[in-house]
């Protein structure tokens, strides 16, 4: 008696259809991990293009960067107490900026993070890892709030724009900057970006604190290849939102297009340039 075929089971079938229904499960989760960085992207660069809390667009503190003899009466009284209320507020406007800026080009990483977190079918941490790689960025943000306050205080800072009085000061900033887009240590930082596999595969750890640790590990490699260029906000207006995209452009070219490194390099070479053309010019 013969056995009928379709009545015969087939080994590795109910495996098969799986691997459809994984991968839909791979893209689904994926988009789900892009729309959320998406939507956080876009409601921190809405806080900051409103002012940050601080009483003043930053539509008007763009004009006023940009146009400074058209605009200057607009940036009267713009000036934040520097008390409890002042000083939170600063540091929310810094890392909240930061996240904005920074989002497009961690978002590689993340994602890539999510997938291999999939693959090993482990809980996902993608949040935890999320979550440390902005408090490494809320950091830079104290510190960056700090230096705000000692420059606002001895008068080399506009309480209006949020930029530097002093052009040879300027200059010096664009110079120091140039000079570390060419050095070892922005290359060796950019380089780490530059690789998030190779990076996961070294770093990687598992669980909810494995993953924030690691998130603070990679956050700290993305400070030591932009941190610099952050200080260029003080250069053309902390909440100059014109310099701010420019800059955000810069980080993302630097990390993720194939010339990236070439791209740092002459930035550094134009940086220098221009904070030279500054000091002669003062």
């Amino acid at each position: 008696m013969s056995a009928n075929p379709a009545a015969t089971p087939r080994v590795g079938a109910p495996a098969a259809a799986a691997v459809p229904a994984l991968e839909r499960g791979l893209r689904r989760d994926g988009a789900i991990v892009l729309a959320a960085l998406a939507l956080l992207w876009i409601l921190t660069w809405a806080w900051v293009a409103g002012g940050a809390g601080l009483g003043m667009s930053a539509w008007d503190m763009t004009r006023a960067a940009l146009w400074p003899h058209r605009h200057a009466e607009s940036t009267m009284g713009a000036m934040v107490a520097w008390d409890g209320r002042g000083t939170a507020l600063m540091v929310a406007m810094w890392w909240t900026m930061m996240i904005a800026m920074m989002a497009p080009a961690a978002a590689p990483t993340v994602l890539l993070y999510a997938r291999v977190q999939r693959h090993a079918r482990a809980r996902p941490h993608t949040g935890a890892f999320v979550a440390g790689y902005f408090l490494a960025w809320l950091a830079f943000s104290l510190v960056a709030t700090a230096l705000h306050y000692a420059l606002e205080s001895a008068g080399a800072v506009t309480a209006g724009t949020m930029g530097l009085r002093w052009p040879a000061l300027a200059g010096i900033v664009l110079v120091a900057t140039g000079l570390y887009q060419l050095s070892p240590w922005k290359n060796a930082c950019l380089s780490h970006c530059r690789a998030p596999a190779a990076f996961l595969s070294r770093h990687y750890r598992p669980g909810a604190r494995g993953a924030l640790r690691l998130g603070l590990s990679h956050g700290a490699y993305c400070l030591g290849c932009c941190a610099a260029l952050m200080a260029l906000l003080f250069v053309g207006g902390v909440m100059n939102l014109a310099w701010i995209a420019a800059l955000s452009v810069l980080v993302l070219a630097e990390k993720w297009l194939p010339a990236g490194r070439t791209v740092g390099v002459v930035a550094g070479i134009v940086l220098i340039a221009w904070g030279v053309g500054m000091l002669l010019a003062g």
